[in-house]
């Protein structure tokens, strides 16, 4: 259902080396790219996920209550990008861990300070 995100960034050369390491853990690889827009996919049928200077020449700011969520194949693979994000400078805002119902993410802040997520649905 959702074909990409985008967030927005102030430093693209900054944030394009976070997405390149973070989401290469994902088996995504950059699909577009401008000197101001980068995406990044696992596949042309898989969702993206993309950065963007703001296109009206603004400040990027980060939306109160946005957040993107990044899904992974199992709870180890969700501890080991939550430990890349936070290696890759992110900030954390919630430990990777079981939280109710079978759910496990963990909830970090990337570079810019847009909220994330990598999740795994193991069902109750």
């Amino acid at each position: 259902m959702i074909g990409y995100v985008t967030v927005g960034t102030n430093d693209m050369p900054r944030a394009v080396a976070f997405y390149d390491a973070l989401l290469a853990e994902l088996g995504a690889q950059r699909f577009m790219e401008t000197d101001t827009f980068v995406a990044w996919s696992a596949g042309p049928d898989k969702p993206g996920f993309s950065v963007t200077q703001p296109w009206d020449g603004k400040a990027a700011t980060v939306g109160n209550g946005c957040m993107t969520a990044f899904a992974a194949g199992s709870t180890d693979a969700v501890d080991r990008l939550y430990a890349r994000a936070i290696e890759l400078g992110a900030t954390d805002e919630g430990p990777a861990g079981p939280r109710s119902g079978g759910f496990y993410a963990g909830y970090f802040r990337d570079l810019d300070g847009n909220k994330l997520n990598v999740f795994h649905f193991a069902g109750e």
